[in-house]
């Protein structure tokens, strides 16, 4: 982006013999000056702009027009918007950029970096429109913005009953310590699928896999880790991958991740619910859904019974980096913190560019995100799982966030 400032001096004062008409004739001349100065200002401040661009066959033709192009005035008569979309699960309703809070305001960058992850494995819509990403990553965010406005059309996701506010909710990659042999304290396992586990579709509730012998053998040497608690196991699950700080026979320790590979297919159920249900629980965030658990020993089998579904997984090498990406949501692509939502693919399809407005007690979010993952519990028009990356911190907000939401596609033109 090319900042100009323009400087005027005067370079003598008017004498004290001058007439008042002469006054006046040099202030008009002033003026011409003045204004012809701001006309040429006007008229080169773009030439400088796209000048300081490098050849680039890939540059893209809108966003070499979009730099070049003046601002619209608040006066310009708004052009015309496409009829509605309609998604299976979804109603999507046209609108125009205006109605998009804070859509001036973002950063872009991470969210470009996001985008071309998504880019990988591009959905059709977006295989004309992936190649003109690249090279606008380093561009400015005016840059970015013109190209959106010039190439997208924003569309607010509605429930097909038009209501248009959902939940956002938060999830995170849990960060925990294990061991690959089994010991007095780490006794809790992470399994890989069972064989034939297709085949037997739902497979064994958690109760069942606790015990009764046919699960349990069937899973006997697909342990992959062990962990000390049973409630960091099921956040685990819960959340579909995670980082282990993982401990060999030998003493060697070393960062694998633990990636979805699987479930026993069985229905979701909260176990903050549960608690809530059970009259123990108010507050059914999981920081006191932990405090709750340290207290009340006894009751933590019941407590992880009454969620039935089991996640299976498979172990990831983690390459050496000192950014390492996230991990693999079910677009295949890595996630990225702040920028990565799970959604509800009948509503909106994975890689997806979606304006996310949030208004609540724990954050305040109004920024780009893209659609690149999904979740059992992600069902609904207006709904998504915000990621909020990997650790503790992590997992203390994704815990907390539960507050109002509205969405907005961002989709190709004439599409």
């Amino acid at each position: 982006m090319v900042h100009q400032t323009m400087n005027t001096s005067n370079n003598s004062a008017p004498s004290a013999s001058n007439t008042i008409q002469v006054m006046h004739a040099l202030s008009w001349v002033w003026r011409v000056l003045i204004v012809g100065t701001l006309c040429a200002c006007a008229a080169t401040a773009p030439v400088k702009l796209t000048a300081t661009r490098p050849a680039d066959p890939a540059y893209p033709a809108a966003m070499a027009s979009a730099a070049t192009a003046t601002e619209p005035t608040a006066l310009a008569p708004p052009a015309p918007l496409p009829p509605p979309l309609q998604q299976p699960g979804s109603r999507w309703v046209p609108v125009p950029w205006s109605e998009l809070p804070g859509f001036s305001d973002d950063a872009w960058y991470d969210a470009w970096v996001a985008w071309l992850h998504s880019c990988e494995r591009p959905l059709p819509p977006w295989t004309t429109l992936c190649p003109e990403l690249r090279p606008l990553l380093l561009a400015s965010p005016a840059e970015q913005r013109a190209w959106m406005q010039a190439r997208l059309q924003p569309y607010r996701v509605e429930a097909l009953d038009g209501g248009a506010r959902g939940l956002l909710t938060g999830y995170y990659e849990p960060v925990l310590t294990a061991r690959r042999a089994r010991d007095d304290r780490y006794a809790v396992p992470l399994h890989r699928p069972p064989s034939g586990l297709a085949a037997r579709k739902p497979w064994y509730t958690r109760q069942e896999i606790d015990t009764q012998p046919a699960p349990q053998a069937a899973l006997r040497g697909r342990e992959i880790a062990w962990l000390d608690d049973p409630l960091d196991a099921l956040a685990l699950q819960i959340q579909g991958s995670g980082l282990l700080r993982l401990t060999e026979p030998n003493g060697q320790q070393r960062t694998v991740r633990l990636a979805y590979a699987g479930s026993n297919d069985q229905p979701y159920r909260s176990v903050g619910r549960w608690l809530q249900d059970q009259g123990a629980l108010t507050d059914a965030s999981w920081p006191a859904i932990k405090a709750w658990a340290a207290s009340h020993p006894q009751q933590v089998q019941a407590l992880l019974w009454s969620n039935p579904r089991v996640v299976f997984f498979r172990e990831e090498a983690v390459p050496a980096s000192t950014t390492p990406e996230g991990p693999r949501g079910a677009q295949g692509v890595s996630l990225t913190a702040g920028r990565s939502i799970a959604v509800d693919r009948a509503s909106i399809p994975y890689g997806t560019p979606v304006w996310l407005a949030s208004d609540g007690p724990l954050l305040q979010l109004q920024k780009l995100v893209l659609a690149q993952d999904t979740g059992s519990a992600i069902t609904g028009a207006v709904r998504a799982d915000y990621f909020f990356g990997s650790g503790q911190e992590a997992g203390e907000l994704a815990g907390r966030l539960k507050q109002p939401l509205r969405l907005w596609v961002l989709w190709p033109r004439g599409q």
